[in-house]
């Protein structure tokens, strides 16, 4: 079949008359009038934010190739491999981000319960025999193309949706002038809660479960409960984090990965040996680096888990501390942007939505930095947007699209 030509010969061969030039500027102008227009999504999202977490996953992308290409050269493979893995995956999530931005906090809503079971299902699948032991744990789920899905990634988004979803019905039923929830919602937060704890925690993956919990309890108290469920709350964690040390309910290399940044150099051969290698590569860049490709210490993968867990310490040898102060300084710009979206929502569940995330965010990258620097235990989490994986750049991406969405249900109405 012949193609239709949109040229004034073809229009004829079809006995229509061809448009005027000035049809089709003016068709044009329409088109971009409509994209802009002031309640259009293109008008109404916080570009700030896409721009600093693009960035960020700019970063990764190259961090991820200089901390990778040593070790795929050695082994005769191609030094880009990583790299292009990361580079489709950045893709695929701002593809992801996209799409979740441009629904409304009410379909998000209405769509959180089902988010949870899904999630669920994910983690109850990788303890059984289609989960996938990486290192000791049970914490993905191997799919076809040599693909791996890590369900705890995806489980800080569905924590979020669920705790908000919960509380924002309870609170938005009650008929008290202040409008705070009560202990029932709490409590019914907390038991959707436990669950995805409890199955992080069995994985194991204490440093996701830390993540999960500290989230879920900011979300409780920024809601706007009383003070007394609060130090209830306060008190019940408290015995919880006693019983478990009492109990040893935590095995023996978790609690010497938890200590040892306290003394790193007592046990060199050892829990201490990360974080002391951490803390040379880090300080070893100087001002400005060592340069890409050019890290002494990433070249020898001296440092365990370089493109995931400590991709920082490859900023801090190889750009040095005005490279790392870059990454820091992008995360600061998201973090603030989320906050100001939680501060200007427009209802208590996109309120809550973005304060999830944001404590999310902050807290994890808070620790990640802080576990190479040697301020914070080594718990083995992903810094956000940089460290090389699909799954944790796709929850990430998730939710910065649930943060435009909050961000463009508030734009639409003002």
């Amino acid at each position: 079949m012949l193609g239709r030509s949109s040229s004034p010969a073809g229009y004829a061969v079809r006995g229509l008359a061809a448009p005027r030039p000035g049809a089709l500027a003016g068709r044009s102008r329409s088109l971009l009038a409509r994209a802009f227009a002031r309640n259009s999504p293109l008008r109404t999202m916080d570009w700030v934010l896409v721009a600093a977490a693009a960035g960020l996953s700019g970063i990764g992308i190259v961090l991820v190739w200089a901390a990778t290409e040593p070790a795929l050269l050695a082994a005769g493979l191609s030094p880009r491999g990583y790299m292009e893995k990361q580079t489709a995956w950045v893709a695929l999530g701002l593809l992801l981000m996209g799409a979740v931005s441009l629904l409304d906090t009410r379909q998000i809503r209405a769509w959180a319960p089902l988010a949870y079971g899904v999630t669920l299902l994910g983690l109850l699948a990788v303890l059984s025999p289609l989960g996938a032991q990486v290192n000791g744990a049970h914490a993905w789920i191997s799919v076809p193309g040599g693909f791996q899905i890590e369900p705890s990634e995806f489980a800080k988004v569905a924590l979020v949706l669920i705790v908000a979803y919960v509380i924002s019905e309870a609170r938005s039923g009650l008929a008290r002038p202040a409008g705070t929830p009560g202990v029932r919602s709490v409590l019914i937060a907390l038991a959707c809660a436990a669950p995805v704890l409890a199955l992080v925690a069995v994985e194991p993956a204490l440093g996701a479960a830390v993540v999960l919990a500290v989230t879920a309890g900011a979300m409780i108290v920024l809601s706007g409960v009383r003070l007394r469920v609060i130090a209830a709350l306060a008190a019940a964690v408290a015995a919880v984090i006693f019983a478990a040390g009492g109990l040893h309910l935590l095995r023996s290399y978790q609690l010497s990965r938890l200590t040892s940044f306290l003394h790193p150099h007592s046990d060199l051969s050892g829990a201490g040996y990360q974080a002391a290698q951490a803390k040379i590569a880090v300080g070893s860049g100087g001002l400005f680096g060592t340069g890409l490709f050019h890290g002494q210490i990433v070249a020898g993968n001296y440092v365990p888990s370089q493109p995931t867990d400590f991709i920082f310490t490859v900023a801090g040898e190889e750009l040095g501390f005005v490279g790392t102060i870059v990454i820091v300084f992008l995360l600061g710009v998201v973090i603030v942007r989320a906050l100001r979206i939680a501060a200007r929502a427009g209802d208590h569940f996109g309120m809550l939505l973005a304060s999830g995330i944001t404590v999310w965010f902050a807290f994890q990258s808070f620790v990640n930095i802080g576990m190479t620097i040697g301020i914070t235990p080594i718990t083995g989490i992903p810094l956000p947007f940089v460290s090389y994986g699909g799954s944790a750049i796709f929850g990430d991406m998730i939710a910065i699209g649930l943060l435009q969405s909050v961000h463009r249900r508030r734009r639409v109405f003002e």
